[in-house]
């Protein structure tokens, strides 16, 4: 499996009067042409104020302007929040997913507590926990089952050949 990240970070505010016959703003065409491109999405995100954080609900927003750009395809989601480990975002999220036609796995859900014992992260921010490592792990063959299945593929077709692009979009 080949997970992509995917930079949000350069995208406009949704604003349907920069579309302009039919186009979309150059970062945004960018954007929605790696979302087509994907076979299966990870969403990564934080919990704001117990729900979606600005940048991915826009990135959803884009994604979504005629014709969706999510529609059909396997998706997970990860969180690292505080005492809640993001649960709340991630329902949400699935909320959105539901009108975008975006199939989520149901299992293994993360909701990582960041800042409770052991720790999950160091310094530069990356995932040193063995137990969230584990879990993640599953999740990501979960996601490619699922999506593998909706392509009408085996399951067993991807084992270890990198055949299913997935971007991490946070």
């Amino acid at each position: 499996m080949q997970v992509d990240h995917v930079d949000i970070s350069g995208l406009p505010l949704l604003n349907t009067d920069l579309e302009v016959d039919g186009g979309f703003p150059p970062a945004v065409e960018a954007f929605r042409a790696k979302v087509r491109a994907a076979d299966c999405f990870l969403f990564a995100s934080p919990e704001y104020n117990y729900s979606i954080s600005g940048p991915l609900k826009n990135a959803l927003d884009w994604g979504s302007r005629p014709p969706n750009c999510w529609g059909d395809r396997a998706a997970a989601i990860l969180s690292a929040s505080g005492g809640s480990g993001g649960s709340r975002s991630q329902y949400h999220i699935r909320q959105v997913g539901v009108f975008l036609d975006i199939h989520f796995i149901n299992k293994p859900e993360i909701f990582t507590k960041a800042h409770v014992a052991p720790k999950k992260f160091d310094d530069d921010g990356n995932l040193i926990d063995p137990e969230t490592k584990e879990m993640l792990r599953k999740m990501l063959l979960s996601l490619q089952a699922l999506a593998l299945r909706l392509q009408g593929k085996p399951v067993n077709s991807a084992q270890g050949n990198g055949e299913s692009m997935l971007p991490f979009i946070s």
